[in-house]
This record gives C-alpha cells, structure tokens and sequence, in this order.
C-alpha cells in the first residue's frame, strides 16, 4: 500500500508557518525593557546557579581519568569491573519454549499439499540440473526434493522432482527461514522440514555431483530397521578399550589409510595404523548412516590442495567389500550432508547451523548429532562405497573451513564429556546447543535457530523419540577374547599420489607405529620465522604424524590456524605456560623451523634426559667477556646476577661446568632442544629467577640447561646434527642426510619449498611420499 496523502494536513501545516516577516507589521516604538536585567556577576551567586553542570562536568573529567589511569595503571581489578559489565550485555539468554502452545504448519502454498511419500532425497541446487542429479531420479521408490537459493536459476525446472525456490520456502511458514542465508546450501534445512510434513520416514542428504552407484540405496544402506524387510543382523564395531580415542578416520577400515574426512582434527591425521580387533552390536538403532564416497571422498581443503600432484581429478576407490563398521558411545566419526541416510528417529539431527564457515556446518551438525544420538540409544554406522563424486577441479578456498581446524578437536573433547540430566531429548538439545554457544563452537544465532528448529518440528507434526539410559559415563564391560572379532584392511593403492605400494609397506608402516608410540606422549613446541598461513598447516601434517600435538609460535597471531603469538629472544619465559597445558606430557620438544628433524633418528634417545646441541661446536660455544660492555657483556653480567641467586644444587651444577664463570658465557643457537617432565619444574624455577631480566634466548637455554643437570648426563643425540652457520650459496641440497638427528639452516617459505623438504625427507619415512 502507498502512503496516504491529505491535503487538508498539508492545508494545516502551511496555515501553522510564520507569515513572511515582509507582510508583518512592525513595532513603532522599541519598548524601555527590551533586554532582560542584567545578573549579578557575585561568584557565588554564579556557583549556586550552575552547580548541576560542574557536577555533571566534573563526573565526565573524573571517569575518563579514571579510564585513563586503569588503561595505565594497568590495574586489573578494576578493568575486570568495567569489563564484566560489558560482558552482561554480552549475555547469551536460553530461549523459552513453550511446547504445549506450538501450532501446527500445513502446507497450504504449494501445489504438493496432499503428496505424500516415506523416502526422500533432498538436494540443494546452486545451477541448472546435472547429470548426476537426473540419475537421482531414476532411483525407485524415493521423491527427490530441490532446494534453491540466490544462486539457482528462475527458471530451474524438472519433470519428477518436486523444486522449492526461495519465494516457494517464504511462504511455508516454518521459523526457521528467518535465519537462513541466501545463498548458501543450509537452506536444505527447509527441505528437511518439507518432508516431514510430507511423510517422510527416511531422508537421503545429497549433493547434485553424487550418483548412486547402481540406482539403489537400498542396496547399500539399511533403508528397513524394523519388520519383515529389516536385515536382523550383528555389526562390525570399533572397540571401547581405548577412553582416550574420541573420534576415527573411517577411510582406513575401508582400505585407504593415506587419505581423511573433513573434518577429522588435522593433529588425528597422523593415526593410520589399522584396528587390532573389532566389537560386535545389534543393528536396528543405526538411526543416522554414512556412506564412503568413491571418485572425490570427502576431503578437505588441506588435503585437496596439499595432495594434487597436477589438474587431473581425483579418482579415489575404497574397498567395496569391506563391511560396514559401529562406533560406540564415546568415539566419534565425521559426518557429511551428500551421502548420509537419516532414519525418522534422527530427523532432529538433521539440523545444519547458520553462523558457522560454510564447509563446518554439516561436519559440526554430525558431531552435534552422534552425541546426542547417544541419549536415545542410537549410533553411526559408516557403509563401503556407497556413491560415485566427480572431483570437478573447484576447490573451495582454506576459509570455509576455518571453523573446523581450530575447534574440531576441542569440540570432539567437549562432546564426549557433555552431560545433562535433562528428561526429554528435545530439551536436551536446547540445553547442549547453550553450552556450544557459550563455548564458541557456534553463536547465539544458532541457538536461536535451534528453538526454531524444534517449534517447525513440532509444527509439522514430528514426533521426538524417547530417551535411553546412556552408557558413556558408565563402567563398561572388559572385552574378553571371545567377544573380539578380526578384520584386516585393505591397503589400496594410493596411485592418486604416485605412490606405487609394494611389501616394503608394511616394514614402513610399522616404522611409523612405533616412531608414534615412542613420542606420541611429547609435545613438539615449534617457531616459526617464515610466513605461518603459507607452512603451518604443513608443520602440523609433517609432524603432528608423529607427536602429542604440535604448537605453532610466532611473532604475529594467526587464530585461524591456531598459531599463537611468542617472541623468539625471551620464549623460554612463556614455555612454563605451555608445560601446564599439557601437564600429562612425557617432555617438550622445541624446534625453530629452520631446523629439520629427522624424527626417525630420536627413536634411542633417552626421554628422561635433557637434548640439546652441547656436542655441535658451531652451535655451542663460550665466549669471554671479562670488563667488556658490548652486547656480551651486558649478558654475562646478568648471568652472574642469576647464577649468585641460584639454590645451591642450580648453582653446584652450573660452576661445575663454567669454571670462569665470572668471565665467561656460554652461547646456544637453541634451535632444538629437549626438556623431559622430571625437570619442567626445574626449568620453571629457572625461569622465575631471571624474572625481568633481559637475558637472551640463546643465553638463558644454556644456562638453564647447565643448572638442572650436568652436561655428562645430556642425551647426545644431537651429536649428529648437520650444522652450517650460513645456507650454501649454491643452494644446493647436498648437505641434508637423513642418517643426521637434525639438519640447519633449512628454509621453507610456501608449499614449493615444503614439497621439496618433504621428498627429500622420504629417504628416511617413506611414507612421507604420500603427503605430496
């Protein structure tokens, strides 16, 4: 409707206007009181009158100077003050539902109100029909259902299936529409809920480059849990024995142990041995069902950029007759939404969130689910090949998937301890859903979102299931040898990387089990000097294979790749913060990225000892200062003033070594060195004791070292280190040998660089060949 326009109004409103002062009539005579008495200029009089401005003037001055003064002053009590006030407005509030007054959502826009159909494959389309979505049509038994958004052409048509434009999901009424984006393929979630209100028993999440291998889900999926047609049968499972393994790459069980989900936490990627031994469960509670794609897996960024040896696309085959392996409560699997069965039971968990990076939002939906499919008794079942992708050469770039490689691993970790003692299942979504946005994992918005979600649930007439007694927090059974079953993996060839696998495999194969078994309890603790968002995520692939976990430094912050800020002169002052953090660590490893690390030589070296380059002249020396005051000087001065307040075993150990110690000062490059548990808190007495002191990275490891212990009792795995003050001018690679425990200088500044590391590096772990 316009907006109305009434003349009488604008009548009034120029009938309101002062007349022009040219047709007025002026004063004749100017009157004796014009102006108003003067006041008095008395300052108290001034002072009474203008009282309230000086207070509210001088509140102002006293506030800011206030701010000023804790800016300053750096008075943290006081900051915590304001900053906690802020915060309240920061609050996230746990939305109300009230279940009992949600009305029903009827289909009344659509041509498709009396239709109705039990299994459904929802599609969201960005472009005009592939010829893999038309091959969905000829799949019997099952509607499938178009979801558009920005992207999709208006005139997107075709013949047996039923399209939803975005004008077409405004109209349905569901809640969840006002929080979807335009353009992004979450808008499936309308699909969702469509078919529900249509019927549907059993959903098929996929994408337009899929094809069904053979036209037939019901050949490759348990499409029937109960009834005649059900498959009453005994599943393979992944054992419990392990509390500590939270979630699995699926890809090895099925013959492809070099390749991994998206999703999967990069620090997991190194984990390729096979299962020892399998459980076995009951089918009938596999409410959520993911299918192994053939062609283009599911794969990462990472791994799509960093394993593509040219343009020519991935055509990736897994093991068709592995069989289909459960995951038991408290082990996880990444899910996707292009090739995942969704039973009536698990239609809540098909919710994909809205505020999160485009590619997390189904793997976040899918560790979401499974850990509350676990409330009601359910589990994940992943099945061989079930379809074919084409890779179309289009990558998608590292941002999208931001979400996953920073939080993936701490979600996991957060799932599996989550507890509620709520009573019904949709409220136990609500309540996991608030801690995940006070945790980060997502925003307010998907809480919101998921109020929404559950009200159009009900709205369509969806029922939640009932919730079982959980067996995650309880003492499980010991599995007895009768109950273990036996299955050994395939190991497919991996010709996508150009890798040719012969009977050497498994020699290499156990080589890297046992590199990960002897430091799979160290953290490596790395510096990076080169450009961290062109190498860090290939330090992590290179040497998260073998350790703990591996912490990026550097001198700026990255949060998208989980790099943190450190200062490379004083980074031994901030090491005491990352030993608490990994406080059930065997020892901490420090390593400068111009240093390679030849893992496979560390193997015999002592865990309990201190490593470090005592034995590498070039590396370690001692330098006179006596009475100078260069930048040496400065240094030895400051040492002394440690060493005089050392305790006296720091202080016996130290002179031990330095007998002129008050004119001499012993200098570390520091580029590698090793300091086991026994001796953390050594080193953190160490650390405390230089306090303020500007005292050198390269002075104060040395010095630190020669105070825990004596250099006789140094591991002297370092002895072999390839050291050279200065990269040879030819550049040549000659000087790397992967018979030496560590190579310097080496310098790796983009993906070029790390490949070449990378082949050279393979002389000594094969494996390694498969990472480029």
């Amino acid at each position: 409707m316009g907006v109305g326009f009434d003349p009488m109004l604008v009548q009034k409103e120029r009938d309101s206007k002062p007349q022009n002062p040219k047709s007025s009539s002026l004063p004749t005579t100017i009157r004796p009181n014009r102006f108003s008495p003067s006041k008095s200029l008395d300052f108290s009089t001034w002072f009474s009158e203008n009282l309230y401005k000086i207070v509210t003037i001088g509140l102002l001055i006293s506030t800011v100077a206030a701010l000023f003064f804790l800016r300053n002053v750096g008075d943290s009590a006081a900051l915590l003050c304001f900053q906690s006030q802020t915060q309240q407005l920061e609050t996230i509030h746990f939305p109300q539902i009230n279940y009992n007054s949600i009305s029903p959502i009827p289909d009344k826009t659509t041509p498709y109100s009396n239709f109705r159909s039990e299994q459904w494959i929802v599609v969201s389309v960005s472009d005009y029909p592939t010829d893999s979505f038309k091959k969905l049509l000829k799949i019997k038994g099952w509607q499938v259902l178009a979801v558009g958004n920005s992207k999709t052409p208006s005139d997107w048509n075709l013949k047996g299936a039923i399209y939803l434009s975005l004008e077409d999901q405004a109209k349905l009424g569901f809640r969840i529409v006002d929080f979807l984006p335009y353009d992004s393929y979450v808008r499936k979630n309308v699909g969702y809920l469509f078919a529900i209100q249509h019927g549907a028993k059993k959903i098929f999440d996929a994408d337009d480059r899929g094809e069904v291998i053979d036209d037939d889900i019901g050949k490759h999926f348990d499409v029937e849990l109960v009834g005649e047609s059900a498959r009453q049968e005994v599943i393979l499972q992944y054992t419990h024995e392990n509390p500590n393994r939270t979630v699995v790459n699926p890809y090895i069980h099925f013959g492809q142990r070099s390749v991994w989900p998206r999703g999967l936490p990069l620090e997991n990627v190194g984990e390729i041995e096979r299962e020892e031994y399998y459980t076995e469960v009951f089918g009938g509670k596999q409410f959520i069902q993911q299918g192994i794609s053939n062609g283009l897996p599911d794969v990462d960024s990472v791994f799509y950029f960093t394993r593509k040896p040219n343009l020519e696309p991935f055509d990736i085959r897994f093991d068709e007759h592995a069989p289909k392996v459960a995951f038991p409560q408290g082990t996880m699997v990444p899910m996707n939404s292009f090739n995942t069965l969704h039973h009536y039971s698990a239609f809540w968990g098909l919710m994909l969130p809205v505020s999160i990076s485009s590619m997390a939002s189904d793997v976040l939906r899918g560790y979401w689910a499974q850990r509350l499919l676990w409330e009601i008794g359910g589990y994940v079942v992943v099945y061989p090949p079930t379809v074919h992708r084409y890779d179309r050469i289009e990558a998608y770039p590292f941002a999208e998937e931001k979400d996953l490689h920073v939080n993936v691993g701490r979600l996991i970790k957060f799932l599996v301890s989550w507890k509620s003692d709520k009573h019904r299942l949709f409220e136990k979504i609500m309540e996991l859903s608030y801690a995940m946005a006070e945790e980060g994992f997502w925003t307010e918005k998907d809480l919101k979102f998921t109020a929404a979600w559950i009200q159009d649930l009900i709205g369509v007439g969806y029922l939640q299931p009932r919730l079982m007694t959980l067996e995650l927090h309880r003492p499980r059974a010991s599995i007895g040898h009768g109950d273990r079953k036996d299955f050994v993996p395939q190991k497919l060839p991996s010709v996508h990387l150009g890798v040719e696998e012969t009977g050497t495999v498994n020699y290499e194969i156990g080589n890297l089990i046992k590199w990960r078994k002897n430091f799979g309890n160290v953290v490596l603790i790395m510096f990076c000097n080169g450009p961290v968002e062109r190498t860090a995520l290939e330090w992590r692939l290179l040497y998260g294979r073998i350790f703990k976990a591996v912490v990026i430094l550097s001198e700026n912050k990255n949060p998208q790749l989980a790099v943190e800020q450190g200062h490379l002169d004083h980074q031994y002052k901030h090491l005491p913060k990352l030993f608490d953090r990994f406080s059930s660590a065997e020892g901490f490893l420090f390593l400068q990225d111009n240093t390679v690390l030849n893992y496979w030589n560390l193997v015999q070296a002592d865990k309990t000892k201190l490593w470090i380059t005592d034995k590498v002249s070039k590396s370690w020396s001692t330098v006179s200062f006596n009475g100078n005051q260069d930048w040496y000087g400065k240094q030895g001065e400051m040492v002394k003033k440690v060493v005089s307040s050392m305790p006296v075993h720091f202080q016996v150990n130290y002179k031990k070594h330095m007998t002129s110690h008050d004119s001499s000062l012993t200098i570390c490059s520091s580029e590698v060195f090793y300091v086991p548990r026994r001796l953390v808190n050594d080193f953190k007495d160490l650390v405390n004791l230089v306090g303020n002191l500007d005292i050198h990275q390269k002075v104060a490891i040395p010095m630190f070292f020669l105070a825990m212990d004596s250099t006789e009792n140094f591991d002297s795995v370092f002895s072999t280190m390839v050291y050279k003050q200065e990269v040879p001018s030819n550049t040549s690679l000659s000087y790397y040998s992967p018979e030496a425990a560590a190579v310097h200088p080496w310098s790796v500044s983009s993906e070029q660089e790390f490949i070449k590391l990378i082949r050279i590096m393979a002389a000594g772990d094969p494996l390694l060949m498969e990472l480029v």
